[in-house]
C-alpha cells in the first residue's frame, strides 16, 4: 500500500513596519551589528514594551484576506527558552489568544484547486541571530530582535512538497500583495518551516518532523521529498520516527537531526505581565477594511471571467499587483484584445524577465510600447513569427514597433495575388509533397506551408498560406 505525505507549514512573515514590535528601534535591513537594538530589545533593567499599532493593524489585514476571525481580546504570552540570541531570556509570542483565529488559502496545482484550512496567525518579536564567520569565534548581533512578526500555522491540510511549495506561494503572494512583508526570503522576511509526516491512507497522523528556516521554494520542495523518503524506508525497516527538529543541508540535499522536538509546555508559556491585553475595536476593523485592496484569487476570478483568458495565464498575471496592473494597462491600451495580451504577457514578456532576472516593475518594454507591437499583430501588419523579432529589437533598444518593421523590412505580405503566385511557385517545385498530401500525408501539408513561408521569407500571412493550399490541393 502507498504511502501518504501529510504536511503542515509555519511561517514567519516579517511585518512592514519602519520600527520595532514593542520598541521605537530600527528595523532596516543591513545595519552594521547591535546599532539597532534598543534597550527595551535587549531587556535592560526597568524598561516596558509598548506595542506597535502599524503590526496590530498588519495582522487585522491578514485575517481579512484569509476571512479568519479576528478576535476582539487577544494576549501576548512569554515563550521561555534560553539561546545566547533571545536576551531576555524569553521570546514576546502570542498562545492560547492569538489575534487571528482560522481562514484559509487557496491554491492551485497540476491538479485543480485546493482550500489550505489555517489553523491561526499570531503576532510575536524576532530573537537575534548568531554569527559564525569571526575568525574562529562567534558573536551576537541583536539588531533583528523585536523585529515584528506574523507567524502562520497552516492545518496539516497539505499532501507532498508540491502542494506545500504551491500554499508557501500562495502566501508569499498574498502577504506581499496586500502589503504587509516585502517577501524577501534573501533577507530573511519571509521563512518556513515544514513539518512533514507520513502515514498510510486512513490511518492516523504519523509523527512528524519540523524542518526549520526553508528560505527558498526549491529547497522546500528538495527538503521535504527528502525527509519524506527517509521517514518511509525508517518505518518500512521496521524502525520508528522520532519527534524532532530538523535542518536541511542543500549541499548535501538531505536534512539532519537538529534537536529533540519541544512541545508548547516545554517553553512554560504565561501571559506577560508587562503588556495588556490586545484589543481590537470595531473601528480598527472597520478603518483596516476600508483600506483593503481587490484580493488575488479576487482578481484572478475576475480576468477568467471578465476577459475569458485560461486558468493557467490569470495565475500568472496575479502573481504580484505589478504584474496585474501592468495587464489591465495593457488590455485599456489596446482597447481590448485581451486574449492576445495575455498570452504575450505569459509567454514572450515573462520568458524575457526571467532570462534577465527582472521584475515586471523594471521591464524595458511598458505598457504603451507593448501595446504598439500587439497591435500590429492584431491588424497582421507582422506575423507571430516576426512579432517576436520585434519583440527582441524593442528589448534591446528603447524604440517603437512600427520602426523596428520597417527598419528589418518585416512587414507581412497579405496580398492575396502575392501570397497565391508564391503557393504556386512552391507546388511547381514540390510534386513528392503534393502526391504525398493527396495520397493522406499530413505532415506534407505542413512541410507545403513551411517552404511557402520560407520564400516569403517569414512575411506570408499564415492564415492565407494555409487557406490557398488546401484549396489548390483539393482536400
Amino acid at each position: 500500500m502507498a504511502w501518504e505525505v501529510v504536511v503542515g507549514i509555519e511561517t514567519h512573515a516579517q511585518l512592514l513596519t519602519r520600527s520595532k514590535i514593542f520598541s521605537a528601534a530600527s528595523t532596516a535591513f543591513g545595519a552594521q551589528p547591535n546599532t539597532q537594538a534598543s534597550a527595551v530589545d535587549i531587556a535592560l533593567p526597568g524598561v516596558l514594551p509598548v506595542v506597535n499599532q502599524g503590526a496590530v493593524e498588519h495582522a487585522i489585514r491578514f485575517g481579512l484576506a484569509v476571512g479568519a476571525t479576528i478576535n476582539p481580546r487577544s494576549i501576548f504570552a512569554r515563550k521561555n527558552y534560553f539561546y545566547p540570541d533571545l536576551p531576555k531570556g524569553y521570546q514576546i509570542s502570542q498562545y492560547e489568544s492569538p489575534i487571528v483565529q482560522g481562514g484559509s488559502v487557496r491554491i492551485v496545482t497540476g491538479e485543480g484547486e485546493r482550500t489550505i484550512r489555517l489553523t491561526r496567525a499570531h503576532l510575536e518579536e524576532d530573537a537575534g541571530k548568531s554569527v559564525h564567520e569571526l575568525k574562529g569565534m562567534s558573536g551576537i548581533d541583536l539588531n533583528r530582535a523585536g523585529t515584528p512578526l506574523l507567524e502562520i500555522v497552516s492545518e496539516p491540510d497539505l499532501r507532498g512538497a508540491k502542494e506545500a511549495v504551491a500554499y508557501a506561494r500562495a502566501l508569499h503572494t498574498l502577504v506581499v500583495w496586500i502589503g504587509i512583508c516585502d517577501g524577501n526570503m534573501q533577507e530573511g522576511s519571509f521563512r518556513c518551516d515544514a513539518n512533514v509526516s507520513v502515514r498510510r491512507p486512513g490511518d492516523t497522523l504519523g509523527t512528524r518532523c519540523e524542518i526549520k528556516n526553508l528560505n527558498s521554494f526549491r529547497f522546500m520542495e528538495r527538503a521535504i521529498e527528502f525527509e519524506a523518503k527517509r521517514q518511509i524506508e525508517l518505518l518500512e525497516d521496521g524502525g520508528k520516527v522520532a519527534q524532532e527538529t530538523r535542518l536541511y543541508d542543500a549541499e548535501r540535499d538531505e536534512t539532519r537531526s537538529m534537536r529533540s522536538k519541544e512541545d508548547a509546555q516545554d517553553y512554560r508559556y504565561f501571559p506577560d505581565p508587562d503588556l495588556l491585553p490586545l484589543v481590537v475595536t470595531e473601528e480598527m476593523l472597520n478603518s483596516v477594511r476600508r483600506s483593503m485592496p481587490e484580493l488575488p484569487d479576487a482578481r484572478r476570478d475576475r480576468f477568467i471571467r471578465d476577459y475569458g483568458v485560461k486558468r493557467e495565464e490569470a495565475a500568472l498575471l496575479t502573481q504580484s499587483p505589478a504584474w496585474a496592473d501592468f495587464y489591465e494597462a495593457l488590455v485599456k491600451q489596446l482597447g481590448g484584445a485581451q486574449k492576445l495580451a495575455a498570452t504575450w504577457m505569459v509567454g514572450e514578456l515573462g520568458g524575457a524577465l526571467n532570462r534577465g532576472g527582472l521584475d515586471i516593475k523594471d521591464s524595458p518594454i511598458d505598457e504603451k510600447r507593448f501595446a504598439g507591437l500587439l497591435r500590429r499583430i492584431q491588424d497582421n501588419t507582422v506575423s507571430g513569427r516576426a512579432a517576436k523579432d520585434v519583440f527582441d529589437a524593442m528589448w534591446n533598444d528603447p524604440i517603437e514597433a512600427d520602426a523596428v518593421i520597417e527598419a528589418k523590412g518585416l512587414r507581412q505580405i497579405s496580398d492575396a495575388g502575392a501570397i497565391e503566385k508564391l503557393v504556386d511557385e512552391v507546388l511547381a517545385a514540390n510534386a513528392k509533397q503534393v502526391e504525398d498530401y493527396r495520397a493522406g500525408k499530413e505532415k506534407a501539408f505542413n512541410s507545403l506551408v513551411g517552404q511557402v513561408m520560407k520564400v516569403s521569407k517569414g512575411k506570408a500571412n499564415p492564415a492565407q498560406v494555409n487557406e490557398l493550399l488546401r484549396r489548390k490541393l483539393g482536400r
